[in-house]
């Protein structure tokens, strides 16, 4: 009969599951809640709120946990998501380590584990993948059977055609046009792929600076340059994946870069990257070392943003880095026109506020425009909690799916 199909909008079992995807989505967000809590948040009637707990107990989605106190009257039962009704896995893939972890579905973080990597060997890709995961799995106290899914962050991106890494020849190993198969067959869970800068921007508009954003950009600079752009709310990634790798942009200031993903090199990584900064700072009459440039560069600018106007060097150091950030943002914002940029990463994070409003007067004078600049929030592991939040998101839509 037409309207009765499982499924179909509108039938009872549809309704029913709206709203206990709506009573788990207030649990996640509030943590334990007693029935009638439930009830007014969700408009539901005390009998209704009491099926819908029941459902869900049922389905092993909730459990009781305690009784409310501090209130006059007899103590109400409290009921919270069961956080071992999925669980997800993250990877954080660098050139020098992975990192894993593994999460409950409430977004706990409940195992760690860090697989140094150093060195340029390139064969080995699976083994190290599937030890870095076996290790968090094994603190979490649960089999790799366990894991629902797994979101691995990479440097780069993996063009959807050919399956390749694209834009970081810099990590050995992930380039062979097989891998992800290799994967696919030793890992028992759905493995999805995504650029580390990408999942950063997760991160941030799931839990920090651009929470109720839909439109933005971020900015991460650390060992290299990159940017992740959300459009109506969705990452944009671009025809071969390589959509915010900014590094790449030329920009006034620097040589024109030839061959640029063969160098692994743009003008906008020269003008602003890690490299950059003790290159200007030996320009300006600062004794410094150059390499490792990333920890050399974040020293440096945390000297420039605690020196400020105190000693003239530093001081011209941290000024003249922002306007070459601002440079690279002015053509971001000409073509994106975005309302909000994020700025993240360790060598932004040492500048910190000082940095962000040296870089956000200096966009006011290249840009039509003035989008405003926050200093991200998600301090460890951004890449990491980007990776758990995007396998959180797709996992809570298959286990609270209670309509079939």
């Amino acid at each position: 009969m037409a309207g009765t199909t499982p499924g179909t909008p509108g039938t009872p079992r549809v309704l029913r599951a709206m709203n206990d995807r709506a009573a788990l989505d207030l649990l996640l967000e509030h943590g334990p809640l007693t029935r009638t809590k439930i009830g007014k948040l969700t408009g539901l009637s005390k009998p209704t709120a009491s099926q819908l707990l029941a459902r869900l107990e049922a389905a092993g989605l909730v459990v009781a946990t305690g009784t409310s106190e501090g209130r006059p009257g007899p103590s109400a039962q409290l009921y919270t998501v069961n956080a071992r009704a999925a669980h997800v896995a993250g990877l954080d893939v660098t050139a020098q380590r992975i990192v894993a972890a593994v999460a409950d579905v409430t977004g706990e973080t409940v195992g760690t584990y860090e697989l140094p990597t150093p060195g340029r060997r390139c064969d080995g890709v699976v083994r190290q993948v599937t030890e870095a995961l076996d290790g968090a799995v094994k603190e979490a106290g649960i089999t790799r059977a366990d894991v629902h899914r797994i979101v691995i962050g990479t440097p780069g991106a993996f063009d959807p055609g050919t399956g390749r890494l694209r834009y970081a020849s810099h990590l050995p190993g992930w380039h062979s046009p097989t891998l992800l198969d290799e994967l696919a067959a030793c890992l028992p869970m759905p493995v999805e792929y995504e650029n580390d800068v990408n999942l950063v921007a997760v991160a941030e508009q799931r839990l920090g600076a651009a929470r109720g954003h839909e439109d933005f950009v971020l900015l991460w600079n650390e060992e290299g340059l990159g940017a992740a752009l959300v459009i109506n709310g969705r990452l944009h990634r671009g025809f071969t994946g390589g959509a915010g790798e900014v590094g790449f942009l030329p920009v006034p200031g620097t040589p024109l870069v030839r061959q640029v993903v063969k160098a692994n090199a743009g003008g906008f990584q020269e003008l602003a990257g890690a490299q950059a900064v003790p290159r200007l700072a030996t320009a300006l009459g600062i004794e410094t070392p150059h390499q490792p440039y990333a920890e050399v560069a974040a020293a440096l600018l945390t000297r420039a943003a605690g020196a400020w106007e105190e000693d003239p060097a530093l001081t011209e150091l941290l000024r003249q880095y922002a306007q070459r950030l601002a440079t690279g943002l002015a053509s971001l914002t000409a073509v994106l026109d975005p309302g909000l940029i994020v700025l993240s990463g360790g060598l932004v994070s040492s500048g910190g506020e000082l940095l962000r409003s040296l870089i956000q007067s200096e966009l006011a004078e290249l840009a039509a425009s003035r989008p405003r600049l926050a200093l991200g929030q998600i301090d460890r592991h951004p890449v990491l909690r980007g990776a758990l939040e995007r396998a959180l998101a797709d996992t809570r839509d298959e286990v609270f799916d209670t309509s079939r």
